[in-house]
């Protein structure tokens, strides 16, 4: 009961409580928008970037001038840190559930590829497909260049049509011709691709 008066009386529950939970929320906010921004550097998004970038630095000043008034706080630094490493999780979930950008996906195979690469053309994926020569002998390599959201629904076919495929993925920073599906309703499927 003395412990329930102490902390009703004398908690000093905004530096001890209320502070730290700003301070996170601040800190997740701050490097989620951080982890977007890097995306968006990475994607030549010249406006969105450097707009993201002004208001995150401005969270991370407010956070850490809070935590400069309030230096013997070890629950602002406990926050500062949490925040930081929720705020990555959240960043990088963000970043798929948007899935912007494009991907070249390559599939090599030595089984007769025909069937897969028919298949990917009925559901309106562009194919390159070419003979190549590999370590076990000759092997089919099919190229693709994706929207990354329609990730999810190609590796679904390759691995019904083909499991014991070698699939790689990279990134595609930019493209000045192509072949996209029109099934995507995601707000970046529906821009135009820039050209370069």
């Amino acid at each position: 009961m003395a412990l329930l008066e102490f902390i009703s009386a004398d908690f000093d529950w905004f530096n001890y409580l209320i502070l730290p939970m700003m301070i996170f929320a601040a800190r997740v906010v701050d490097v989620t928008l951080g982890t977007l921004r890097i995306i968006f550097v990475s994607r030549s998004m010249k406006v969105l970037a450097p707009m993201v970038g002004f208001v995150e630095a401005l969270i991370w000043l407010l956070a850490v001038g809070q935590i400069f008034q309030s230096l013997t706080n070890v629950g602002l630094y406990l926050a500062y840190a949490g925040g930081f490493a929720a705020g990555n999780y959240i960043g990088i979930y963000l970043e798929g559930k948007i899935a912007m950008g494009l991907l070249c996906v390559r599939t090599i195979t030595t089984e007769d590829a025909t069937e897969l690469i028919e298949y990917l053309k009925e559901n309106e994926f562009g194919v390159t497909s070419v003979s190549a020569s590999g370590v076990s002998g000759q092997v089919r390599l099919i190229l693709s260049v994706i929207k990354r959201k329609e990730l999810p629904r190609m590796i679904q076919i390759i691995n019904a049509k083909m499991p014991k495929a070698f699939i790689s993925i990279e990134d595609v920073r930019s493209v000045s011709e192509g072949f996209f599906p029109q099934k995507s309703l995601s707000l970046f499927s529906r821009l135009p691709l820039k050209r370069k």
